[in-house]
């Protein structure tokens, strides 16, 4: 078992940036591939960025386009998703997610979830 704990969220105004966290606790000596999802307002939860156990490979959903960047510290047993460029569009509950069967597996259907984050853009 693994717990994760999101952190960072909040309001920005359209055009900003921010950085939410998550932070692993619990068996962490697995090699988790982690990841984020997202769920906004009256829509269904979707597929934000994922990154594997070394920091080697990284995915991101289609809406990304380059103003996302996903990144991880083993050491600290923690992985951030930087985000610029926010759009309103962007407001959403913002999960992370991890999965010892790798990549494929947590951008698809993660075994472990944290709580989520809120994250505002104002337009």
């Amino acid at each position: 078992q693994v717990q994760l704990v999101e952190s960072g969220g909040g309001l920005v105004q359209a055009g900003g940036s921010l950085r939410i966290s998550c932070a692993a606790s619990g068996r962490t000596s697995n090699k988790y591939a982690m990841g984020w999802f997202r769920q906004g307002p009256g829509k269904e939860r979707e597929f934000v960025a994922a990154i594997n156990w070394s920091g080697g490979s990284t995915n991101y959903g289609e809406f990304v386009k380059g103003r996302f960047t996903i990144s991880r510290d083993n050491a600290k047993n923690t992985v951030t998703l930087q985000m610029n460029s926010l759009k309103p569009e962007d407001t959403a509950v913002y999960y992370c997610a991890a999965d010892p069967r790798g990549i494929v597996a947590v951008t698809r259907s993660p075994d472990y979830w944290g709580q989520g984050t809120q994250v505002t853009v104002s337009s």
